[in-house]
């Protein structure tokens, strides 16, 4: 099935996971729109995929700030008349805090880092997304949304539980459109999610695929491949679900 004319929104996609979803995305024959706040790398992600034959352009603004967001989402779907696929997949843990000394003002960043931003792209992405042809919305939570995360990541376990509950409540809402809205949840993966811990403790970061059930980190690739089917014609029949791509983590060995 060819995704020719097809148009894809990636937030957060100049690098980690989200550029290896958009390598996926435009090598399936998706016109991919990358979103990030770091122009000159949006840039050369631009050309980097134009090297290999895929058609790309860069939008950059703050998924966190509502104004932002709900422009250029209206541009990028005048543009285009449509959008077939809209990847929420900016997020992070915006630092680590336990909630005794937490701040307001971190609090509310990490929850409108990883929530508001879905709520912000998914509200103005919708009229565009009724336009595309078997669309879809591809949210991305997190095995900390289960398990509530970490020392100090409380609050972004918390923020990424809101978004399994508003994937499901958006594939309620958009059902009699067709619109599908599902969720990846990865599990670790080996990106710049992690330089901190990987710079600073590196045995600590290498004992973490102990807690793996098949025994490595998971890889960018890995994530991508799962978006590429959730977005494509042979999910058709799946709404309102969230797959866990974490290698079985947490499940002992």
């Amino acid at each position: 099935m060819s995704n020719k004319g097809k148009v894809a929104v990636v937030t957060g996609a100049t690098g980690g996971i989200g550029f290896q979803v958009a390598k996926r995305l435009g090598k399936d024959g998706y016109t991919v729109v990358l979103n990030g706040i770091e122009d000159e790398a949006g840039a050369n992600r631009v050309k980097e995929l134009a090297a290999k034959g895929i058609t790309a352009e860069y939008y950059g603004f703050d998924v966190t700030k509502e104004e932002e967001v709900t422009s250029n989402i209206q541009k990028i779907g005048k543009k285009y008349g449509k959008i077939d696929v809209l990847v929420n997949n900016a997020g992070g843990l915006g630092g680590r805090s336990r909630f005794e000394e937490m701040t307001t003002d971190f609090y509310r960043f990490v929850m409108a880092l990883n929530l508001d931003s879905v709520f912000f792209a998914s509200r103005a992405a919708i009229p565009f997304l009724k336009k595309g042809e078997n669309a879809s919305i591809i949210n991305y939570t997190s095995i900390a949304g289960w398990n509530a995360g970490g020392p100090g990541a409380g609050v972004y376990g918390t923020s990424k539980a809101a978004v399994h509950a508003i994937t499901r409540a958006l594939a309620k809402d958009l059902a009699e459109y067709g619109i599908r809205v599902n969720a990846v949840s990865p599990g670790t993966i080996d990106t710049d999610f992690h330089k901190q811990i990987k710079s600073t403790k590196p045995e600590v970061f290498a004992s973490w695929k102990n807690n793996i059930l098949l025994g490595k980190l998971g890889q960018p690739e890995e994530v991508a491949s799962v978006v590429s089917f959730l977005a494509s014609k042979d999910a058709s029949f799946i709404t309102a679900e969230t797959i866990q791509v974490t290698g079985g983590q947490g499940l002992g060995i």
